[in-house]
């Protein structure tokens, strides 16, 4: 049996955690379109970084309004810490962006909700109590098949979005284990230091990537790169991560990547609305394998936690 602490508190999700997972996940799903908009003016590490500095400053606004700023201060032993989530940011966002500049919003909006998959899967090794039953896996798998409902048809090996949904796929790897190491880190560190130096670390990286990479590609500034950033800044790696932190404060990662496996969806009716794409059936099949899914898994996930 494994030794008890801060992490086998976590428990099943209720009402509240379903309803702000939902919310969350309505307006993650809009993020790769908003990506995709910036785009077309900047290259990719460098709306990136964009997107993480003012991202950074919502929290830091955040930690001022609540006057937590004293937080901030690093204690001994969680340099490592902070490095470390700080640095697989940086790559997962820099896969995303560079990836989304080679593949369609659609397919991103997709492929980046797998890391569901490896989120329950990794919680499964390292966070205490929340184990991968038959139940669970069932529902994920199930709710997963929606997801790879759209996508499959238009899987080619010839396809010109074919490196993009790669690099994609890869940072929706990597997403996956962030979630399982955030939810382990914030039992222990402060979430808003979290934040703050998570934008800072992962954001001076990017700076210097896109600097030597992109350092010749200009910005062309419009009220469309504008809308782009602050809504991927201020309203995604602004409030999006504060809020996805208190969950995982309270929330095991596994019941909550089932609710965020509806992301996709939203992203796709939100396509839908800004570039005119149908809602069509395979969509709405789809939508129907997701919601199944998440029934399985969360009928499971409300059991007593186990050692």
């Amino acid at each position: 049996m494994r030794d008890r602490g801060p992490l086998t508190s976590l428990r099943p999700l209720d009402a509240k955690g379903t309803a702000i997972s939902l919310l969350l996940s309505a307006l993650w799903g809009a993020n790769p379109v908003a990506v995709k908009i910036g785009l077309a003016y900047v290259p990719p590490l460098r709306l990136a970084c964009m997107r993480l500095a003012l991202g950074g400053l919502v929290v830091l606004a955040y930690a001022w309004t609540i006057r937590r700023l004293g937080a901030l201060a690093v204690r001994h032993g969680e340099w490592r810490a902070l490095w470390s989530v700080g640095l697989l940011f940086a790559v997962q966002t820099a896969l995303m962006n560079v990836g989304l500049a080679r593949t369609t919003s659609a397919h991103a909006a997709l492929l980046i909700n797998s890391y569901a998959i490896h989120t329950v899967v990794l919680a499964h090794f390292f966070i205490p109590g929340d184990r991968l039953s038959p139940a669970k896996l069932a529902g994920i798998l199930v709710a997963y098949a929606g997801i790879t409902v759209l996508f499959i048809p238009d899987l080619s090996w010839k396809s010109a979005t074919l490196a993009g949904d790669l690099l994609v796929g890869a940072s929706a790897l990597l997403l996956g284990e962030r979630t399982v190491y955030l939810a382990r880190a914030v039992q222990t560190i402060d979430p808003v230091k979290l934040l703050v130096y998570q934008s800072a670390i992962s954001g001076g990286s990017l700076l210097v990537l896109s600097s030597w990479w992109e350092g010749g590609v200009p910005t062309t500034w419009t009220l469309a790169l504008g809308a782009s950033l602050f809504y991927q800044g201020a309203v995604v790696a602004g409030f999006n991560f504060v809020t996805n932190m208190y969950l995982l404060q309270r929330y095991r990662p596994s019941a909550l990547a089932a609710w965020f496996l509806t992301t996709p969806i939203f992203g796709v009716l939100v396509s839908a609305v800004v570039a005119g794409d149908a809602l069509t059936p395979p969509l709405l099949f789809s939508t129907l394998l997701v919601a199944a899914g998440i029934g399985l898994t969360t009928r499971r996930a409300a059991g007593p936690a186990t050692c």
